[in-house]
C-alpha cells in the first residue's frame, strides 16, 4: 500500500499574531496506524520542506501515545522536515491520500489548485480519500465528474462550529467548516465535541476532530483492503 499524506504549508493564524499549521496528533496517529500495517508513506505539502506545526498541538494536554512516539522517531521527523512539493505528486503513484488537519488547511489547501486536482484524480480513479478535523476544508472546491461539489449528497463530518467556538477562533477562520460543508450540499453530522466521530461515504472518509484521527486511518486501511466498513 502506497499512501500519500498531505500537510498544510500555512503558518499564519488569520490576522492574529499567532501561528498555526498542522496538528501533530492528526498526523502522528494516522501515520503509525498506516505504517504499522506496512504502508509505504510519502509526505507532501504545497511548499515542500518543513510544514509548519501548530504550536498548540505541542501543548502537554494535546499529546497522545502516537505523538510521544513521533517525537522519538528520527526517521519520521526527517520525512516530515523534507516533505515533497505537492506539485511533484501524481495520483498514479499511490493507492490513497490522507489529509491531517490543524487550522492551516482552511487557508491554503482549501484553494490550492494542485491539491484540488489531486483529490479529484484520486476519487475519479476509485481510490480512497481521507480527511480529519479541519482537513475537509481541502474538499470545498473539489468537484465531482458531473461538475457538482464532490461533497454534495455525501455523508461528511469535520471540525464542528461548537468546537471552533470552544477554541475561540470563530471570528478568525476564513470560514466555518461545518457551515461550508452544509452549504455545498454535504450531509454533515457530528458527534459530541472532542469525541471520536467518523463518516464514510464510499471512497470518502472524514473525521470530526483530533480524537478521530486514528479511527479515520483505521477506516482507510479497511477500505484499501476491501474489508467491510460498516
Amino acid at each position: 500500500m502506497k499512501i500519500l499524506i498531505v500537510l498544510t504549508s500555512h503558518s499564519q493564524l488569520g490576522s492574529t499574531n499567532e501561528k498555526t499549521g498542522f496538528w501533530i496528533e492528526e498526523f502522528a496517529s494516522p501515520y503509525y496506524v498506516l505504517a504499522d500495517a506496512g504502508a509505504q508513506i510519502t509526505i507532501a505539502s504545497p511548499a515542500g520542506g518543513q510544514p509548519p506545526v501548530d504550536p498548540k498541538s505541542e501543548a502537554p494536554e494535546a499529546q497522545s501515545p502516537a505523538t510521544q512516539r513521533f517525537y522519538k522517531d528520527i526517521e519520521a521527523i526527517d520525512k516530515v522536515a523534507h516533505s515533497h512539493k505537492l506539485s511533484d505528486m501524481v495520483e498514479a503513484n499511490f493507492d490513497a491520500v490522507f489529509y491531517p488537519g490543524g487550522h492551516g488547511p482552511l487557508w491554503d489547501l482549501a484553494t490550492d489548485k494542485t491539491s484540488i486536482k489531486l483529490i479529484e484524480d484520486f476519487y475519479n480513479t476509485q481510490k480512497p480519500i481521507a480527511f480529519v478535523c479541519h482537513a475537509p476544508a481541502a474538499l470545498v472546491n473539489v468537484k465531482a465528474e458531473n461538475g457538482q461539489p464532490l461533497v454534495k449528497g455525501k455523508k461528511v463530518t469535520g471540525f464542528s462550529n461548537t468546537e471552533e467556538e470552544a477554541v475561540g477562533l470563530t471570528k478568525v477562520v476564513p470560514f466555518l467548516l461545518e457551515d461550508e460543508l452544509n452549504k455545498l450540499g454535504g450531509h454533515y453530522s457530528k458527534g459530541a465535541d472532542w469525541s471520536s466521530f467518523v463518516q464514510q461515504d464510499g471512497l470518502l472518509i472524514t473525521g470530526q476532530n483530533p480524537g478521530s484521527s486514528e479511527a479515520v486511518a483505521a477506516l482507510l486501511l479497511k477500505t484499501l483492503k476491501g474489508e467491510k466498513t460498516n
